[in-house]
């Protein structure tokens, strides 16, 4: 239940990005809402070319859509879509219900999902697009879908046994609910297998359907770029979908970060109708050195590990990730910085780490003039700052 470009070596995977990416970016070009004109497409072959353009935000969505509503010349005309979803912003996202779209089959194929499962599927439908992706992921597997949605426990449970349900799609929690009215009710459910996204999968949780005989694996997907990576049987770390490429950058920068250090999740789909190019998430994770023991060949990620949008207020001023990244390019010596946010009586403290070689002192200036907030600012060994993905670090507490 996996399909041959799972298990291609790096090689051939290479090849094959070598040939759509510039496609890809070449697609982005003609459409209005993009801003890489002067880009040689073509050059575009391989993710050192990739991580040289502009990363593309949210914030950056909204204004697109604003100027030029509905869909901000970021894709074709919405009449060439079957659906079109609203996200929180808002921000409108382009669908298809057919042809795989969003990329959910991987996913439900290594959750063991096909032809002969009815799919309890328990996202929502309304305005947001998780139930429909999923939908679109199970018809693409031959499974028949229940479109349960959320909420009416007792008439999901009632449905679940009367059906026959096999698997479950929905938030890692809500399956829990499902199963504990069912033992109220004196119901006995079938569901095996649970796809689930949109929540956090605690390790007790999946051991509490485990012991229940169910097979519990969660995939990361947002709704501008469908699935992004999902777990396989091996459930080591999450294995990136073979429709996109995944970067971890630096936040507020493009840079990408060495393996295994946290950053910001980018990513780049390859889906010609919506050719985002280097998106960035806003969520953290970092790479999962090696392969998956199931197979798989393609680079894993290990999960989502916090957000990646650090804003703070300090003293009544907005200090942002992409400042931080504009004080380090500033000092060609310095590698790295970190914002640490405290309390002082009732106050608040800005303090300043700047990883250099170069002797200590001379910075405050540029904290002051980049930040626009004066604090304190020292220089520290090259290597010493933690690896974790802050770069502004906010340690007040307000309970």
């Amino acid at each position: 239940m996996t399909d041959d470009l799972e298990f291609r070596d790096a090689a051939a995977r290479d090849a094959a990005l070598a040939e759509v990416l510039p496609v890809q970016v070449a697609r982005a070009q003609g459409l209005s809402g993009y801003g890489l004109a002067g880009v040689d497409a073509a050059g575009v072959t391989d993710r050192a070319a990739l991580a040289a353009l502009p990363v593309l935000r949210k914030s950056d969505l909204i204004a697109a859509q604003k100027d030029a509503p509905p869909l901000g010349g970021l894709t074709g005309p919405i009449s060439g879509f079957t659906h079109v979803f609203q996200s929180p912003g808002p921000i409108y996202e382009p669908g298809k219900i057919d042809g795989d779209w969003f990329r959910m089959a991987r996913f439900l194929r290594a959750c063991g999902i096909g032809t002969d499962d009815i799919v309890q599927n328990c996202f929502g439908y309304h305005l947001t697009p998780a139930g429909m992706m999923f939908e679109s992921g199970a018809r693409a597997v031959g499974a028949t879908v229940l479109p349960a949605g959320t909420g009416q426990t007792e008439l999901q449970a009632k449905a679940a046994a009367q059906l026959g349900i096999t698997a479950y799609a929905g938030t890692p929690d809500y399956l829990k609910v499902i199963l504990e009215k069912a033992d109220e009710l004196g119901l006995t459910l079938g569901i095996t297998k649970a796809a689930v996204s949109g929540g956090a999968l605690f390790p007790s949780l999946r051991e509490w359907y485990r012991d229940r005989g169910i097979a519990c694996r969660q995939c990361y997907a947002t709704a501008d770029l469908g699935n992004i990576a999902y777990e396989s049987e091996a459930m080591e770390g999450l294995i990136v979908d073979e429709g996109v490429i995944v970067e971890i950058v630096t936040p507020g920068t493009g840079d990408p970060v060495p393996e295994g250090e946290v950053g910001e999740v980018v990513v780049t789909t390859l889906n010609p109708d919506y050719p985002l190019i280097r998106f960035a998430t806003g969520d953290l994770s970092a790479v999962l050195p090696g392969q998956s023991p199931c197979g798989r060949t393609n680079m894993r990620i290990k999960g989502w590990m916090g957000r990646a949008d650090q804003t703070a207020k300090i003293k009544g001023m907005f200090v942002r990730p992409e400042q931080v990244a504009d004080l380090v390019a500033r000092h060609p010596e310095v590698s790295r910085a970190r914002v640490t946010v405290t309390r002082e009586g009732e106050a608040d403290a800005m303090h300043v780490a700047l990883e250099t070689d170069a002797p200590a002192g001379g910075y405050e200036d540029s904290v002051r003039d980049v930040l626009k907030l004066r604090g304190t600012v020292e220089t520290v060994a090259p290597g010493s700052l933690p690896r974790d993905g802050k770069v502004i670090d906010d340690q007040r507490h307000y309970d």
